[in-house]
């Protein structure tokens, strides 16, 4: 299969180079290009790209709005943002709007290529420690107020919630297994059950869904 990608950045000599690296790829193709927010979101919604690299910064319509309506409007498209620093706001609110992942702008093409492929395969672009890291900072000051309860919740079973509790504090399936005494495969059964039910994307947004719903607070530790 060809990984059809759109490049939303209002830079268009960084828009020129993302092209540059992705069509010399066999199995990547461009399906577009985009200068604002609003147009990258109406762009995804008429080619359906698999993978939408996306600035945080740009006019109209910011990356991370453009983002959440990709989301929502374009299920099976994922989308990277493009940050300027590896650790900031805008990648942790993209995640919150249902990123994949996050990439600095400076990210070597040989990283962007394999996060374009992780993403368009199902994976999330960073692990679960990353995004933890990045709740730790920025949860406390960005998410004000009393975690809610999600009804989704009781549609786990009591091992399922283990699993969700062990993955959204950054552990591996391997590390999950040792954890509960599971083998590997058991885990990787239990969260599939538990991206289907919650209707999670990823990894990445397990740990979102963790803090959002108070199961997981900044600085505990499992």
């Amino acid at each position: 299969m060809t990984i059809r990608v759109l490049i939303a950045d209002d830079e268009s000599l960084l828009r020129s180079a993302f092209r540059m690296v992705i069509e010399a790829e066999p199995d990547m193709e461009v399906a577009g290009e985009a200068g604002e927010g609003e147009e990258a979101a109406t762009m995804a919604r008429r080619l359906r790209p698999d993978v939408v690299l996306m600035d945080v910064r740009m006019p109209d319509l910011d990356g991370i709005e453009a983002t959440r309506r990709i989301v929502r409007d374009c299920p099976r498209s994922r989308v990277l943002i493009l940050t300027t620093f590896d650790l900031d706001e805008y990648a942790f609110a993209g995640l919150r709007a249902g990123a994949a992942g996050f990439l600095p702008k400076n990210t070597r093409p040989a990283e962007l290529l394999t996060a374009i492929r992780n993403v368009a395969s199902g994976e999330a672009a960073l692990s679960p420690r990353v995004a933890r890291r990045l709740l730790e900072r920025f949860a406390p000051q960005l998410m004000p107020g009393a975690p809610a309860r999600d009804e989704r919740l009781a549609l786990l079973t009591a091992r399922e919630h283990e699993v969700l509790v062990q993955v959204a504090h950054g552990l591996s399936n391997a590390e999950v297994a040792t954890a509960l005494h599971l083998a590997e495969a058991t885990v990787k059964t239990h969260l599939s059950r538990v991206l289907f039910k919650l209707g999670l994307r990823d990894r990445a947004q397990v740990v979102v869904f963790a803090y959002e719903t108070g199961l997981v607070r900044p600085s505990a530790h499992p």
